[in-house]
């Protein structure tokens, strides 16, 4: 079970997953040892999955950034062909999506000729790849891989005192109001 603390402790690392043990045990008002003790807990139950650093894809030269739509031929070998595309450097995520489409695929190029070749060169070469439709993003507004801890509705039932999730909506830059009876 993830308790406030625990949640607390996810906003924190999240926004921030070089934040010092000590600075988190400041912000959740605890024992540094104690911190530590429950980020080894949230890693091991696998919470935590790993630490990452962000990279901006423009200084790469990785500007392009397109949605694929793949269709499969064999829809037995659906997983077969995910893993496949997952494969693949330029793909960043992999959808497994309901509807016309089997999967939707994220990927990053440098350029449009670059993504020509990655369509014809890598995913059109796989024999269970029955079509593809690509939608160009032309500008980013917003991206994150940040979890909306504070709206997350398993974790928000679990803890009973309003004021904590408010106090993580604050942690998160959420603009929230409590109201009491």
């Amino acid at each position: 079970m993830i308790d406030e603390t625990d949640l607390k402790i996810l906003t924190i690392l999240q926004q921030n997953a070089r934040t010092s043990n000590a600075e988190i045990a400041r912000q959740v008002e605890m024992a540094p040892s104690a911190v530590l003790e429950r980020i080894r807990r949230l890693e091991s139950r696998g919470v935590i999955q790993g630490y990452e650093t962000r990279i901006n894809p423009e200084a790469l030269g990785l500007g392009l950034v397109a949605f694929i739509f793949v269709a499969s031929s064999d829809m037995s070998e659906e997983m077969k062909t995910a893993e496949q595309l997952a494969h693949i450097p330029e793909v960043q995520e992999v959808h497994h999506i309901a509807g016309e489409d089997c999967f939707v695929l994220k990927v990053r190029v440098p350029n449009a000729k670059s993504l020509g070749r990655l369509l014809r060169q890598r995913i059109g070469v796989i024999p269970t790849v029955r079509s593809t439709r690509t939608t160009v993003v032309l500008e980013t507004v917003r991206e994150s891989s940040l979890f909306p801890l504070a709206a997350a509705p398993d974790l928000a039932a679990e803890i009973a005192d309003v004021a904590d999730i408010a106090d993580i909506a604050a942690l998160e830059g959420v603009p929230v109001e409590v109201f009491h009876e």
